[in-house]
């Protein structure tokens, strides 16, 4: 009889320590898996934060591109062609600026992606800068055909901006992933 307490008494013990083992694995396995979805849901705030100040930085530089464009209503009001030419020189001096910081914003777009929002970015970047010298050629020139070819250069670079929110606004969306 004290040889089966004894049998008992030790597979008890092998029980509790395999059953110890176990235990100790699975919450080491369940530690782990949530610290890598912390880690990861953390890298992912972050990515999203970023590009949010980047996307944000595009547009703010395209809203103060547009600034400068706007002020083409005070060149139509003018009365005369050399009111009309010293707001085209100062709208002129201004946008290259304006070019200049949207261009940097876009260089910041590019490194935090995704790509389909940089290329959007870019689209913006390049259709300011088909604006740029149709701006300078209304300096002198009243025909109806320059001023036709500027108007059309903004609304391509309108519709630009409007794609990129859209974008923009699509990459920064959280998807649901249950579905």
């Amino acid at each position: 009889m004290a040889n089966s307490g004894l049998w008992v008494g030790i597979l008890t013990a092998l029980t509790a320590l395999g059953a110890s083992y176990i235990t100790a694995r699975a919450t080491l396995r369940a530690a782990q898996a949530q610290a890598r979805t912390t880690t990861t849901a953390e890298a992912l705030r972050e990515q999203r934060e970023r590009r949010r100040s980047a996307y944000r930085e595009v547009m703010s530089c395209a809203h103060a591109f547009n600034a400068v464009t706007w002020q083409i209503d005070d060149v139509d009001a003018a009365r005369d062609r050399e009111s009309k030419d010293r707001l085209l020189t100062q709208m002129y001096e201004h946008i290259g600026p304006a070019i200049g910081d949207m261009n940097r914003a876009m260089h910041e777009v590019r490194l935090d992606g995704p790509a389909e929002v940089s290329d959007a970015a870019d689209h913006v970047r390049k259709m300011a800068w088909c604006v740029q010298p149709l701006l300078k050629a209304l300096i002198g020139d009243d025909s109806p055909e320059r001023r036709d070819e500027y108007d059309v250069a903004y609304r391509d670079f309108r519709e630009a901006y409007v794609t990129f929110i859209g974008v923009a606004r699509g990459a920064l969306e959280v998807k649901d992933v249950d579905r």
